[in-house]
């Protein structure tokens, strides 16, 4: 089979009828599809298929589902498995937006925030936004950096992705328009192998307001993608790119399997693949891993 349906469920929600279901609805389109394999009893199938495209075969399955909490990701069958991860960090890596969380200390989260939703809908420049952004933490103390790392948690299935992969060869890559600050503890308790976003200055005692230039932006993102994925000797078709905002479209589109993780609307319509309801082993799920081989989290 040339391709490959992968429906994923919070654990126990995928039950035997729902990869049967999407079976006959893409074979009604002309599909020649077979038979369900489970990745996890409950959780993730396989549905193999020829005769019909990815974003055909995901749109009708998910008609087919009426509604139900299953993420579908359908792509071809050779190479599914990547040897470079790449992912964003806030919102995606970790639950929070971690500038946003850092501006609360300095009584300004309300403010930062909407210029954070903004920017990461494509509303506004990235880089103009972060700018911005830090300017008006001016002054605040490097206390509230421990701060906000204290009250900074792991995105379920974190660990997981990133442990599995690297266990299997890859180099997982973080990538982030926050600050290395953070992007190095959380490469540390994942376990990525590198980690690249912006740094913010200071002056030993207080943040100064700026940003080391050049800002690590949308295009800083697509440039370490290619980067690493030359360094390595691997086409970008051996690429995993996942991230939520504006700023990780490029890296999205231009990756092998590229993910819209629980994303803003702008990133869900615009990426070939999307995970709305599961957390990141989903990403493995697509990758083919079976849940034997999947890591602790």
């Amino acid at each position: 089979m040339s391709h490959v349906l992968t429906l994923v469920a919070p654990p126990g929600q995928l039950a035997p009828a729902l990869p049967a279901r999407a079976r006959d609805a893409i074979a009604a389109l002309g599909a020649d599809p077979g038979t369900p394999d489970w990745l996890a009893e409950g959780e993730a199938a396989d549905l193999p298929f020829t005769g019909l495209n990815p974003e055909q075969a995901v749109a009708a399955a998910l008609a087919a589902l009426g509604g139900a909490a299953v993420d579908a990701i359908a792509q071809p069958a050779e190479g599914r498995r990547k040897a470079l991860l790449i992912a964003d960090m806030d919102s995606t890596i970790v639950t929070s937006e971690t500038l946003d969380e850092l501006a609360a200390y300095a009584g300004l989260k309300e403010r930062v925030a909407e210029i954070t939703r903004r920017s990461m809908n494509g509303e506004i420049d990235f880089a103009t936004a972060l700018r911005e952004r830090v300017a008006m933490l001016e002054g605040l103390g490097l206390e509230a950096l421990e701060g906000t790392w204290k009250g900074t948690h792991l995105m379920p299935g974190a660990r997981a992705l990133v442990r599995t992969m690297a266990a299997h060869g890859a180099h997982c890559a973080l990538a982030s328009g926050g600050f290395t600050w953070f992007t190095g503890r959380v490469a540390a308790l994942c376990g990525f192998t590198s980690h690249h976003a912006n740094v913010l200055l200071d002056d030993g005692r207080a943040l100064t307001g700026r940003v080391a230039e050049p800002v690590f932006d949308r295009d800083a993102k697509l440039a370490t993608l290619i980067a690493l994925a030359t360094e390595k000797g691997l086409p970008l078709a051996a690429t995993l790119a996942v991230g939520d905002g504006a700023n990780d479209l490029a890296m999205i589109g231009a990756a092998g399997l590229g993910v819209a993780f629980r994303a803003k609307p702008v990133v869900a319509a615009a990426a070939r693949a999307r995970v709305d309801h599961n957390d990141l082993r989903a990403l493995l799920y697509a990758q083919g891993y079976r849940a034997a081989e999947i890591a602790a989290d």
